[in-house]
């Protein structure tokens, strides 16, 4: 009876302590713009204390609760509350919002250069693209001395990508450091990885203790993602490298190859899953990584992570941080997503960032499938592996184990097929659900010979290419049709499956991926999302020699280079365009950057036809944004539509919440903000048009002196569109005109209704070409 009593009172004691350390989570601590001035760090983490004493039992308590405390990001804090202490925290009157931070941030899984013109390498070899009497890449020096932060899962330093052969000393404006962890020491950063930090105290607050077998407590990166990521933008020129297989043998390079890289990394493996099934990045981690990002001196931040829904602009900590870093003339440069084709599904909509799009390039690898009635059906596969015979062909669907949904039977899914039934044969897996390279895994496992993906209407065209376990290949949606009616029509289906070859000069090029995340822009729909689009399909570059080629873990194949898909792809694309651009216009502010690679980009395709969606129909801004971008022609556009970091905090006055900014020491919202359509953007987007709405434009001239301007515009069906005025004379560079745009519904009984409409309008001088797309909702 004693020792009952004993424990009874002893778990009283400790049940309020089991509660509060079981309802602990991180949460974001936002106390609005900086006011701070040039307080030191320490102080700033000693007024944070104070708020954290204030809600905590002891000092000890509030010291150890604190995560980071973000001096150039945001005016905030991450600590570990409960969620009543957080609610405490929420009633002062100096802070502006509390919210918890989640996981559920993720990363957005050479040829590329020369399909856009750029192909001169580092300044030793390679033929020289023209563009106003010399190259581009020598213009700029190759971004000689262009700082480009890459926010990721991080780097493996020892590729021939990120060599420092033959570089300048580092540059004298850099203040970031090289941090020392698991298998990374200072000497793996050298004059191209010039600095190197780790973010984890979220992900530790959350999952406890980095595993060693599944991601290294360094900036060392066992994934893939960051190397890869890395390399795409400033990678070195590598001659003579491949993927597994020996596909898209060639010289591998970045945009900007004589960039520095600073890497920041923030996304870690999530415990217990497959590198295959992604990463995790914890909001605290990253705001502290861009927080040092910013002091550190980077000229572009590379960001290629992204949510699957849309975040609102005060729990956006992405954007918030690029906010800040707008501030400082620093571009932050983001993914789109890879939640396409669904509408409204874009990450990163802060008109202060780049948002990247995905499209294709004009290469191929043809896999073709012989059937048994002769018939070839072309795919796509980077898979080497040889079949020396034709194999028994059925579909995942009849060779399922009992109690398999019947909605997911074709999918193959983990321990869904039927080993009796699959053993000795050649499966046809759909997609939807579950990862491609587990479906080939699946299949393996279950004795399968070799495996055709097929792929779902949805992804139409598009064929992401993996590095499977066994010989396969994948089809487009209509090739699979052809494939099952096959199956269907006899008794005895046989197949044989032929290993991948490259193939070059594939056409029609770009076309957009089907995974590429769509507008509208749900958080703002005045603005027009994304902004532009750039290759994200089957990319190729340097690697994690830690991970594999499918990332699974019965994948013990290591490659130096690996092909990936995603708008993670895409993204670094652009940031290597805006650090080339920041070489040679290094008086630019982000905006002007941004407005260059707009109102520059491509909506034709290598046909001269219209850039097409996966299923070849007409694709439109909400994929592609102003189009495909061109850094050749960016790098002189005539135009720009400039704006402010007090120009961005105007904005926020409407698209808000207004306290966001109403604690800004140097800047007041007005008593009636203007509409967030008025911002100086290089596009259009009116998501309700059932009267007149005018727009006021701003553009400054950059190209000639003297030169005037004409206004044309293809406006969306139903809709009137005019500029007044209609010509723009300059007499001088860096004179600033403006014009109103006027848009009308029509009342024409034969356009469609309560559906968005695309178009574009333009300035002409008879050189250059600035063009602005448009998304008009008309009732």
């Amino acid at each position: 009876m004693k020792i009952t009593i004993t424990c009874f009172f002893l778990l009283l004691i400790l049940a309020p302590l089991l509660a509060s350390s079981i309802d602990k989570k991180v949460y974001i601590v936002y106390l609005g713009q900086h006011s701070d001035g040039e307080k030191a760090l320490h102080e700033i983490e000693r007024t944070h204390f104070s708020y954290l004493h204030s809600v905590k039992e002891s000092e000890e308590e509030a010291q150890s609760s604190l995560l980071y405390s973000y001096k150039h990001t945001i005016n905030g804090f991450a600590a570990k509350l409960t969620p009543d202490e957080a609610s405490k925290l929420s009633e002062k009157k100096e802070v502006l919002s509390v919210f918890p931070s989640h996981g559920k941030y993720s990363v957005q899984t050479t040829r590329s250069w020369e399909f856009v013109g750029l192909d001169e390498g580092d300044g030793h070899s390679w033929k020289k693209l023209k563009f106003g009497g010399e190259g581009l890449l020598s213009r700029a020096e190759y971004g000689r001395n262009v700082i480009i932060g890459v926010m990721d899962s991080g780097v493996w330093p020892e590729s021939p990508s990120f060599s420092d052969r033959g570089m300048d000393p580092i540059p004298s404006s850099w203040k970031g450091i090289c941090q020392e962890g698991v298998a990374f020491n200072s000497s793996n950063c050298n004059k191209k990885i010039i600095g190197a930090r780790y973010y984890v105290k979220g992900f530790e607050a959350a999952y406890g203790t980095v595993n060693a077998k599944e991601d290294f407590l360094s900036p060392r990166d066992m994934d893939g993602h960051g190397t890869h990521t890395a390399s795409t933008a400033a990678g070195r020129q590598v001659s003579d490298v491949a993927a597994f297989g020996g596909f898209a043998k060639g010289t591998a390079s970045g945009g900007a190859p004589l960039a520095r890289l600073a890497i920041y990394k923030a996304c870690w493996a999530i415990p217990n899953q497959p590198k295959a099934d992604g990463n995790t990045c914890f909001a605290e981690d990253m705001l502290a990584a861009l927080d040092d990002a910013i002091a550190d001196g980077v000229h572009i931040l590379s960001v290629s992570i992204g949510t699957d829904e849309p975040l609102p602009f005060e729990n956006d900590v992405i954007g918030l941080a690029a906010l800040e870093a707008s501030k400082r003339n620093i571009l932050v440069v983001c993914s789109a997503g890879n939640s396409g084709p669904a509408p409204g599904t874009l990450s990163n909509p802060a008109p202060w960032i780049i948002t990247v799009g995905a499209s294709s390039l004009d290469r191929a690898f043809f896999a073709p499938v012989k059937l048994g009635n002769g018939l070839k059906i072309i795919g796509q596969s980077v898979t080497p592996y040889k079949m020396k015979k034709m194999y028994p062909l059925v579909y995942a669907g009849d060779v399922v184990v009992p109690g398999v949904a019947q909605n997911v039977t074709g999918q193959c899914l983990p321990s869904s097929l039927d080993t009796n039934k699959v053993k000795g044969k050649i499966v046809v897996c759909t997609r939807g659900i579950g990862l491609r390279v587990g479906k080939g895994s699946e299949v393996k496992r279950a004795g399968g010979v070799g495996f055709v993906l097929a792929n779902a209407k949805a992804n139409g065209n598009e064929i992401s290419c993996d590095a499977h376990l066994l010989p396969a290949t994948t089809l487009s949606y209509d090739s699979a049709m052809k494939l099952l009616e096959y199956i269907n029509s006899t008794e005895n289906p046989m197949a044989k499956i032929s290993p991948g070859r490259t193939i070059l000069h594939y056409k029609p090029a770009p076309f957009m991926a089907g995974f590429t995340s769509r507008g509208p822009n749900v958080v703002d729909p005045n603005i027009l999302k994304p902004d532009i689009t750039a290759p994200g399909l089957n990319i190729l570059a340097a690697w994690s020699e830690a991970s594999s080629p499918s990332k699974l873990p019965e994948d013990h194949r290591s490659v130096k280079y690996n092909i990936y898909s995603g708008t993670s792809m895409s993204c670094p694309h652009v940031s290597s365009a805006a650090a080339l651009l920041k070489a040679i216009h290094p008086d630019w502010s982000v905006a002007a950057i941004k407005s260059a690679l707009m109102t520059t980009a491509a909506t034709t395709n290598s046909l001269g036809k219209p850039i097409t969606d996966a299923n070849g129909n007409d694709a439109t801004p909400f994929e592609f944004g102003s189009g495909h971008f061109q850094p050749t022609k960016a790098v002189d556009p005539g135009l720009i539509y400039d704006a402010t970091y007090n120009d961005y905090l105007l904005y926020l006055c409407t698209a808000g919440p207004m306290s966001l900014i109403e604690r800004n020491a140097t800047f007041k919202c007005p008593a009636n903000p203007p509409s967030t359509l008025t911002l100086n953007y290089p596009s259009l987007a009116i998501p309700n048009l059932n009267s007149t709405v005018t727009i006021k434009r701003t553009v400054t001239n950059i190209g000639r002196h003297k030169s005037t301007y004409f206004f044309s515009a293809k406006p969306p069906l139903g809709v009137h569109v005019k500029a007044t005025p209609s010509i723009l004379p300059f007499e001088r560079i860096g004179e600033k005109l403006s014009f109103i745009i006027t848009v009308s519904p029509e009342n024409d009984p034969t356009v469609k209704k309560s559906d968005y409409g695309f178009g574009w309008y333009s300035w002409d001088d008879g050189y250059y070409h600035v063009r602005s797309p448009m998304a008009v909702y008309v009732h």
